[in-house]
């Protein structure tokens, strides 16, 4: 809901500030930060001899191939996920737009953003009403934090819990407070979920009330407008939403599933393809993935563009104690081969993506609007109210 006051506040900037946020230029800051921290740690932690214990054969190209295969899936999965959320509307191809226009501007604003915060705009500009996009962009959010909420402790399950918060070099303090920093982040991560299913299925006036509440205080007065937008799309979204039959959603949640899954076990291909992991069984396996989802709340606190050298760094600490030896040198190594496969590509892809998209939605004719709807007529009538 949040995300839904932001882009209300860009809304109501010029169409020059709005494109300033998503400029194409903007992949230098990442660039340098990430290569920064990487060539300093590559300096400190360079080990000769830990280098030469990767090996490279077809083997390794075939688990290249998996991992890229993997970040495939992953984007492919969001594609469908929000065709189907828009009912079609969306064509293949401006489904892909927005993916990669969301991806990219996830790749150049801290983590904490991320890209949802234009991904309303991104929707909109392709043809769906406001009100609609604003669902879309609230069911992904619901669709990505549930899929979180449930594998955390299911994978909890399946692996060896003690093992989940072991680092090599690190005392016994740190790895007490890493629990309880994942912890407070997955109980952060479920009170949001809560408070936004009761909003979107139960009682949006409700929840929209409290909102206005909370704007009521001197320091987010100034936001109470946007807070009254954001609190009546909450209202025609719980309309669209709660009338979506079960099969939408299991499509939804499955596409939300196969791409998540298929993003993490990514770093698992990755270390298989340079045989440089201590055990290759599935416990490991599970191991390497369930401590991802670690990383996916560590990454959370990054105030680096898209965690630019953080990232690389929380790699190298966390995952470094599966590779033989414990070398940080290979697992700083395999930190860069990770980044070029799963972020800087989006980094690339929006080079050549934004400029020409800035151009046919700012900087010409305004683009016709989508027909109305029955939803999009119910949605003016609720911001009326």
């Amino acid at each position: 809901m949040f995300y839904r006051i932001l882009i209300i506040r860009f809304m109501e900037e010029s169409d020059k500030k709005l494109t300033r946020k998503i400029s194409p230029y903007k992949i230098i800051y990442p660039v340098i930060i990430g290569l920064g921290v990487v060539s300093y740690m590559l300096y400190r932690e360079f080990d000769l001899t830990a280098f030469e214990q990767i090996s490279f054969g077809w083997s390794s190209v075939f688990w290249l191939f998996v991992a890229v295969m993997c970040m495939f899936i992953r984007d492919l999965g969001y594609v469908i996920r929000i065709r189907v959320l828009s009912g079609d509307r969306l064509s293949w191809i401006k489904s892909i737009r927005i993916i990669f226009l969301w991806e990219f501007t996830s790749a150049v604003t801290p983590s904490a953003i991320g890209g949802t915060s234009l991904a309303i705009l991104f929707v909109n500009k392709e043809g769906i009403k406001v009100g609609r996009s604003s669902a879309i962009v609230m069911a992904t959010s619901f669709l990505d934090e549930l899929y979180f909420i449930l594998m955390f402790p299911i994978i909890l399950l399946c692996v060896d819990s003690s093992g989940l918060w072991e680092m090599s070099g690190v005392s016994s303090g740190v790895s007490k407070s890493l629990i309880w920093f994942a912890v407070g982040g997955y109980s952060i991560k479920l009170v949001y979920l809560l408070i936004l299913s009761y909003g979107l299925f139960k009682n949006p006036r409700g929840l929209k009330y409290l909102l206005m509440k909370c704007f009521k205080l001197k320091l987010l007065r100034k936001w109470r407008h946007s807070a009254n937008e954001a609190g009546s799309d909450i209202i025609r979204n719980s309309y669209e939403l709660r009338h979506m039959p079960f099969s939408f959603w299991l499509k939804t949640f499955g596409a939300t599933f196969f791409s998540w899954t298929a993003r993490y076990w990514v770093v698992n291909a990755i270390l298989m393809a340079f045989f440089v992991l201590k055990d290759t069984d599935w416990a490991t396996q599970f191991l390497i993935f369930a401590r991802q989802l670690i990383m996916w709340i560590m990454m959370l606190i990054s105030p680096t563009p898209g965690g630019s050298g953080f990232a690389e760094f929380v790699f190298k600490e966390y995952l470094g104690s599966f590779i033989i030896g414990g070398g940080a040198g290979v697992a700083i190594a395999m930190a860069i081969v990770w980044r070029l496969i799963t972020y800087y590509p989006y980094l690339f892809v929006g080079v050549f993506i934004v400029p020409k998209w800035i151009g046919q939605h700012f900087g010409g004719r305004p683009k016709p609007s989508a027909a109305s709807t029955p939803s999009d007529d119910l949605n003016h009538n609720l911001e009326n109210q």
